[in-house]
């Protein structure tokens, strides 16, 4: 008899379908470059969770992907397609740079907070004026987004080569921030406890990135805000008829969204290159959309997501240190085709699946109602 989908079906046997899928196409990929693909397997498993160093750099990438996809998710519970996270953690890292190249004397315990207010609100800043263009001038939020991306570039490098440029340097960079304004690692951190782990650049913004899955969790599950979100972006015009105000929450939305983007710089500015660059972002608030469309715009499914991303990108940059034939091109493609199966392609298996666990389609339901 069939039985009703129960809530794991869509939340973990499909996603976990896709991903199974998309690594066969990618095994396939490998075959027909001619790698030997298992070994390849052992490779990026073995780069990526394989030793401390391995595990530190997939936890460091997942920190930029949990705030870049915790960024899109946010705003597309409103029904908003945010696609400026690359620009809003552009300037959150140029808040930080501000404030730790003018430093005064502060230990980190008020430090760490303060860069924290401040890549906050440079990104909510950068996120307010596409907000509000969309909720008083009608303005398409895809398309102001991806115009502000430019601006933070375009600003990014004026003032990398005027202002900000470190003197007697050809790169475009800034000044390196003193020491003591650098994020602690979670190397130093855990020698303080007598545990030796070994060195990597993952710092103590990945605790703040799991404090912000589950703050943004509670914001959207149990405040009446982020009630109001949810029904926004569910049912506009079910919205306007509970008395919801549609613009306000469109602006609170991307003030969240643009913050949590400018988290990014906490993990890249502040607690890795600790200086201001023009490329520190590098694509993750791209990424980011894919991050949450694989994580089903929920915290928990983005945390996975970055998490499997992460090792994606460590395990993809050891594959193309150990075997020639393997460069950037080929690391993209496999992260494109993981994006593929789970995003455009994520419903391919759904009916082969209901029908291997005899549950009731959708279609069914409806007609039995």
């Amino acid at each position: 008899m069939s039985k009703a989908i129960p809530w794991w079906f869509n939340s973990l046997l499909l996603p976990l379908a896709n991903v199974g899928l998309a690594f066969v196409a990618c095994a396939i990929v490998l075959w027909l470059m001619g790698i030997d693909v298992l070994f390849a397997t052992h490779v990026m498993i073995d780069g990526a969770l394989g030793s401390g160093e391995g595990v530190g750099y997939t936890l460091y990438y997942a920190t930029n992907f949990i705030f870049a996809g915790l960024a899109v998710a946010l705003a597309w519970q409103a029904g908003l397609f945010n696609i400026g996270a690359e620009g809003q953690a552009l300037i959150g890292g140029l808040g930080i740079s501000i404030v730790c190249l003018y430093w005064v004397p502060l230990p980190m315990i008020l430090l760490f907070p303060l860069t924290i207010l401040v890549s906050a609100l440079f990104g909510a800043l950068w996120a307010f004026i596409p907000g509000w263009l969309n909720a008083y001038r009608g303005s398409h939020i895809v398309i102001t987004t991806i115009m502000f991306n430019l601006i933070a570039s375009s600003l990014i490098v004026y003032l990398l080569v005027g202002p900000l440029k470190e003197s007697g340097q050809m790169a475009a960079v800034s000044t390196t921030f003193p020491q003591q304004t650098w994020l602690p690692s979670i190397e130093n951190m855990a020698s303080y406890f007598g545990v030796t782990l070994q060195s990597s650049p993952l710092n103590i913004s990945f605790i703040w990135a799991l404090l912000c899955c589950l703050g943004t969790y509670f914001y959207l599950w149990h405040t009446r805000v982020g009630f109001e979100t949810r029904v926004v972006g569910l049912n506009l015009q079910g919205a306007k008829f509970a008395g919801i105000a549609q613009r306000r929450i469109i602006i609170i939305t991307m003030l969240l969204s643009g913050a949590l983007a400018g988290f990014i710089g906490l993990n890249e500015v502040q607690g890795s290159s600790h200086q201001l660059q023009v490329e520190f972002v590098s694509g993750y608030g791209f990424t980011g959309i894919a991050i949450a469309l694989m994580g089903r715009n929920h915290p928990l499914g983005i945390l996975i997501a970055s998490l499997l991303f992460g090792a994606l990108y460590q395990g993809g940059a050891e594959l193309a240190f150990n075997i020639d034939s393997v460069g950037n091109d080929v690391i993209i493609l496999i992260q494109a085709l993981v994006v593929l199966f789970c995003g455009a392609l994520e419903l391919m298996l759904k009916p082969s699946l209901i029908n291997l666990f005899r549950f009731n389609s959708p279609k069914t339901e409806a007609g039995n109602a």
